[in-house]
């Protein structure tokens, strides 16, 4: 069995996606920033945000991205734009494979949540590619400031993929924003990872589209990443024999020493890959 793993990170996402609308966020503060609330007893504060300052081409620079800081009102708007909306606190923020991706330019505009980000738009709420307005995706963890949503209230501990690169974001539909049953035990960091959108990725696309029984031969590409190394950490588990590929010696090395792979090769060393698995599963 062959996990491919892009085809079940993009199916994943564009299900994530698929029922999600916001508000264009910078319009919004720059809306709260415009009135006057000092009768209102609203506290403003500032809310620093990373925004994509050019489009990357190779390895990310410093460069690329620049920081500014917009007001926002520690209150969800009482207006029709508010309804159902959450203000969350971001506590952690996830850095994910697919945000350097779309920080290329001229992707196909086809697939909104996975096409380029607009320069000059935060890593969070809205940017536009076009006469397209599409989400620009984050994953984190958060803790909610205020709510006008039934299943939300003030103090809870959340994760989702509305969650963006900034102090505060107001997420108006919050239908992939997911409460955190919180124990001292499991760091709350872990929702960025195998408790967040990594392990829900590898886990759903393994059991549910694989259907792996024990004693299965289990191929899994891209291994050492976020995704890949919970596949095969699975897969043994259950009691699979697990072969993985990835970039570097270094990698190869991770997952057969700490992953508890079987078995893992270099993928730039091979220029057939049928030839690789028939060797590597005899």
């Amino acid at each position: 069995m062959v996990c491919h793993l892009q085809t079940c990170i993009s199916s994943a996402i564009s299900i994530r996606h698929s029922v999600q609308k916001q508000i264009n966020l910078r319009t919004l503060a720059k809306s709260m920033a415009s009135t006057d609330h000092g009768g209102g007893g609203e506290e403003v504060i500032n809310n620093k945000q990373v925004f994509l300052n050019d489009y990357v081409s190779g390895f990310p620079k410093e460069s690329n991205l620049y920081r500014t800081t917009s007001n926002i009102i520690l209150k969800v708007p009482e207006e029709e734009s508010g309804k159902d909306a959450v203000l969350v606190k971001n506590l952690y923020l996830s850095c994910d494979p697919f945000i350097r991706g779309r920080m290329q330019r001229d992707l196909p505009p086809d697939r909104p949540e996975l096409s380029s980000y607009s320069l000059g738009s935060p890593i969070v709420g809205y940017g536009v590619v076009g006469d397209i307005e599409q989400p620009i995706v984050g994953y984190g963890v958060g803790r909610v400031v205020d709510s006008r949503h039934s299943d939300f209230k003030t103090g809870d501990l959340v994760w989702g993929n509305t969650i963006g690169w900034e102090e505060y974001s107001l997420i108006t539909s919050p239908e992939y924003l997911f409460k955190i049953n919180h124990t001292d035990d499991i760091p709350l960091s872990y929702y960025t990872g195998v408790l967040g959108m990594p392990g829900m990725t590898a886990y759903f696309c393994f059991f549910d589209i694989g259907s792996p029984k024990e004693g299965d031969r289990v191929y899994v590409s891209a291994a050492s990443g976020a995704i890949g190394q919970l596949v095969g950490q699975f897969a043994k588990l259950i009691g699979c024999y697990v072969v993985g590929s990835a970039g570097s010696k270094e990698k190869v090395e991770l997952l057969k020493t700490k992953f508890g792979y079987d078995d893992a090769f270099k993928y730039k060393e091979e220029h057939d890959l049928d030839a690789a698995l028939k060797r590597y599963f005899p």
